[in-house]
Order: C-alpha cells, then sequence, then structure tokens
C-alpha cells in the first residue's frame, strides 16, 4: 500500500515542497528504511513515530516500510517530517482514510507520547505555502503565531497526533489561528535603551548619525569606559523603521536558525548583534556540513557590532570584506551552495592601545611604540580602509556626566535619518540600491559633484593623509550624505570638510 504526504523543509532561508511518500509491504523479516538523503536526525525518525503512534492509540504493524523524502536530490535533516511521516503509515495500512489529504502541507516533530514539538523554519515554510497556492498548512501550535504572519494561508495549529488525525478526517473542527500585523508591529517594535541615554560624545553621536542616514560602516577607538559600545546598541533606535518586507526577511533568518522567542510571531525592529572575538569563521559567516546563517545573516537590515576588533582573528576578520561590498553571502560545499542576506551596518570599536591610554589624557599609557604598533596592525588596511566614518571617541568629562542639558531623543535623531533616507531613495529610484553608502564609481561621479573649493580641500586631505582611490570615494559618499541631511543638492564646502573629519584614524593612530 502505497501513501503520498506533502511535507516542506527549508533550505538557504526559502522553503520547498515535498512528497513523503509511505510504501508498505509484508515480509517475513520487517524493517523500516527512510531515503531521500535523510541525516541522521531524519533516520532516527521512525523509532520516534513508531513510540508516538503506539501511545496514541493505533498500530505500528511489523511490515516493512519504505519511506521517500521526495525529491531525493537533496539533503533532508531534523525532525520536521516526523509528523507527515506517522500520517502516511496510518494510511498505508489502512488505520485512517484521508480523501483530500494532498489539499493540505503537514510539518512537526513528535515526542514519545504523540505530542507535536516545534520545528525552525516556520515563516519561510508558510511564505512558500501562499507562493504555491497551498491554502492548509497543519504546523505545531507553538509554530503558529509565526506561520500565520503570511496572509493568504489557513494556518491550523495541532498539538498531537491525534488531534491532527481528528482535523484530518474532520472528526474534530479545524480552528485557523489569526494575527494581525499592524498590532504585532506596534507589540515588537519598541526599543529599551534611547539615544538620549548617552552623556556627552555629541561629535561621536553626529557621526553615527551621518552613518545611519547613509548606511555607512563605522569604527570607533577610544579608551575603556569612553561609551563605544553604549553608543553601538543605540544606532539602532535611530535608524528608520522596519518596513513589512525587511521584517518577513529578518524574521525568516532567526526562524530557521531557531532564535525567536516563545510566541514571538515577527521581528520588527533592527537587529542588534555583538559576537564575542573568539567566534569562529563558520559562526560570523556562516557554515557547517549543513550550511546555516551566521552572525552576519543575523545582522542583516540591522547592525553588527564588533568590539575589541584587534582581539578577532584575523583571518575570520577577511571573510567580511565581501559581504560588506555585495550585501549577501555564499556558502560552498561539494554538493550544495547556499546564499544568505547579509546587508547588514558594520559597527567595530576598538581601544587604541592593548592598555587602552594610549589616547586619554588623564591616564598614563605604559605600552611600548612596538607594542601598540603590534596590536593595531592586527586589522588589516584593506578592511579598515572599507570603514566610511573612522573616529576618536575620548573619555568622557564629568561636567558632560552631571549634566542637565537635554540630549536628543532616538526619536528626534530617526526624523533627520529618515529624512535623508527618503531623498537617497528617490534619487536611486529604479535602480538596487537605496543609500548612499552602496553607490558606484559611476554613481559616485554623477551625484558628488564637487566645486573648486571643495576640490581643493579633497585634494589636500588626499595628499596629506595619504588616501586610498576607495578612501577618496568613502569621503565622497560620506559628504553626499552629509548634505543630504542638509537637504542640500549640492556637496559644499562645509560638507566635504566634515567627511575628511570622519577620517581621524588615517591621520593618528595608524601613522
Amino acid at each position: 500500500m502505497l501513501a503520498k504526504v506533502k511535507s516542506i523543509a527549508v533550505f538557504g532561508i526559502d522553503a520547498y515542497l515535498l512528497d513523503v511518500e509511505v510504501y508498505v509491504t509484508g515480509g517475513d523479516m520487517p524493517y523500516t528504511v527512510i531515503v531521500g538523503l535523510p541525516d541522521t536526525a531524519v533516520k532516527e525518525s521512525r523509532d520516534r513515530v513508531k513510540a508516538a503512534l503506539n501511545n496514541s492509540g493505533y498500530k505500528f504493524p511489523g511490515k516493512c516500510y519504505t519511506i521517500n523524502l521526495a525529491p531525493a536530490d537533496r539533503k533532508k535533516e531534523g525532525p520536521v517530517f516526523e509528523l507527515p511521516i506517522a500520517i502516511g503509515v496510518l494510511m498505508a495500512t489502512d488505520q485512517v482514510e484521508i480523501p483530500d489529504i494532498q489539499s493540505y502541507v503537514i510539518v512537526g516533530e513528535l515526542s514519545l507520547d504523540g505530542r507535536i514539538r516545534p520545528v525552525k523554519g516556520c515563516l519561510s515554510m508558510a511564505y512558500q505555502c501562499r507562493e504555491l497556492g497551498i491554502k492548509k498548512f497543519l504546523v505545531p501550535v507553538e509554530n503558529a503565531s509565526e506561520a500565520a504572519v503570511i496572509d493568504g494561508i489557513d494556518v491550523i495549529p495541532v498539538e498531537t497526533l491525534a488531534d491532527t488525525i481528528g482535523i484530518l478526517t474532520q472528526s474534530i473542527t479545524a480552528t485557523p489561528f489569526r494575527v494581525k500585523q499592524d498590532e504585532l508591529f506596534r507589540e515588537y517594535s519598541s526599543y529599551d535603551v534611547d539615544y538620549s541615554d548617552v552623556r556627552g560624545q555629541e561629535h561621536a553621536k553626529r557621526a553615527l548619525t551621518v552613518a545611519v542616514a547613509g548606511n555607512h560602516h563605522v569604527i570607533m577607538a577610544g579608551p575603556p569606559g569612553a561609551g563605544k559600545t553604549m553608543l553601538a546598541q543605540r544606532i539602532p533606535t535611530i535608524m528608520p523603521p522596519l518596513t513589512i518586507e525587511e521584517a518577513l526577511v529578518t524574521t525568516k533568518v532567526y526562524s530557521i536558525v531557531g532564535l525567536l522567542r516563545p510566541k514571538q510571531s515577527l521581528i520588527a525592529t533592527r537587529p542588534f548583534r555583538s559576537p564575542h572575538h573568539t567566534i569562529s569563521t563558520a559562526g560570523l559567516i556562516g557554515g557547517g556540513s549543513f550550511p546555516r546563517p551566521g552572525e552576519i545573516s543575523l545582522s542583516h537590515n540591522g547592525v553588527l557590532f564588533l568590539d575589541e576588533l584587534p582581539e578577532f582573528d584575523r583571518k575570520t576578520l577577511e571573510v567580511l570584506r565581501q559581504p560588506l561590498e555585495t550585501g549577501s553571502v555564499t556558502i560552498s560545499r561539494a554538493s550544495t551552495s547556499v546564499t544568505y542576506p547579509s546587508n547588514f551596518m558594520l559597527v567595530c570599536a576598538l581601544n587604541p592601545c592593548p592598555c587602552g591610554y594610549h589616547t586619554d589624557k588623564q591616564k598614563i599609557c605604559r605600552c611600548t611604540p612596538y607594542q601598540i604598533q603590534n596590536y593595531l596592525s592586527k586589522v588589516s588596511g584593506p578592511l579598515l580602509d572599507r570603514m566610511d566614518i573612522q573616529i576618536e571617541v575620548p573619555a568622557v568629562r564629568y561636567s558632560d556626566l552631571v549634566s542637565e542639558r537635554e540630549s536628543q531623543s532616538s526619536d528626534d535623531v530617526r526624523r533627520k535619518v529618515t529624512t535623508a533616507r527618503a531623498i537617497q531613495k528617490d534619487r536611486f529610484k529604479g535602480r538596487p540600491i537605496l543609500v548612499n553608502a552602496h553607490m558606484h564609481s559611476k554613481q559616485v561621479k554623477k551625484y558628488c559633484v564637487l566645486d573648486k573649493a571643495a576640490e581643493s580641500i579633497l585634494y589636500q586631505a588626499m595628499t596629506g593623509l595619504g588616501l586610498s582611490a576607495r578612501g577618496h570615494s568613502k569621503i565622497l559618499k560620506v559628504s553626499r550624505t552629509i548634505a543630504d541631511m542638509d537637504e542640500s543638492e549640492t556637496i559644499k564646502v562645509e560638507h566635504v570638510s566634515e567627511a575628511i573629519q570622519y577620517r581621524s584614524l588615517d591621520r593618528s593612530l595608524w601613522k
């Protein structure tokens, strides 16, 4: 007897439909084999399915079972197929009859007592179901709110194997789970921190505002306790709110990694990721025998903060160079290749020397010139050159700490950023880019025209600092962003001058 049940699996951040085929025959030597490139977790499903069936009032007859996961040329992983396998066994052994089984897509991991555990990637699965015109999607109850974010399909939550059979045989009424996207955005779109929390550091806050306005990468250098981490943590609060499309893609990444909090349906705030400097290359970029997204993909549409930058492994940092340019990362293996989104704003922080007080006027640095040079040389020139804005963050003065002067809130700064982003969006209308930081050489030449006075200042900076061609391009892009913040069509002398100030590390620490 042959039975077919539709299921779905995730590849990259997208999903693809598959058939769970169960073929049962008699024989003197009962066996169960799962084919279709299953991993170890999938192979172990046969034991969990057998226990779940027996503990739910059904039988797993002693016969010969061939379970095929088609298409057979894609590697299958995880316990996501256990619920459809159990249903296929019941149908193939004539224990249940479900005439309209092909109208459902079913996923779920089985406990030994027949309860259904949540699975990863339900948002991507629901999205693909809608694209394929499938209307009924059976999911574990813990995944219902996540999958129901996608409009146009009926997400049916199930808690046990017995409940699932009852819904499929129509002895139990199926109640689709509903959520409202607008309410979800309001519920999850608030931040716990605010830009006004930072005392002093007006120069650094201005530089970060410019960086966010044009989505420029930033590196901050300063002594311990200057507020570098505090500033970085508040960058997402001044970024434009996520659009529904951005929120869905970001949530997809978190869903397939399993990082969504219980009952969290949508990520409506900009991600902020701060990995430890001991992270591996695979942890940062993504990888594994079955590729998984890394920190740069978890930072998609948000901020990746690398604190204590020289402490990171240099080879690990070097692999950032391509994703910074392309906004995506491709992980290749012998049998497959997966591309993950990685359009993030990179923010780095470092101390100016091993002890941290080389530039501090209040404390004495005891590091030798050789120690300082050796410490800073851990950050390669090509990576540093890709940082559009480079600033020094000095120690906070006591007068700033006790000042009663009100600082700009995140809402106030976000309005300025949003205005500048709107100008850029209109400028690049019809092109695949949205911000100044992503301009190519032809667009820089077209939109970053300087008058003679501004050109003269830039020439002096280039010759005095010994900047590369990429450094020249970075200054022009930042100048364009500053002009946009002033709502100026032309780039003026003051815009170029401010942009040059944001290359401070070119003329201080590394010289």
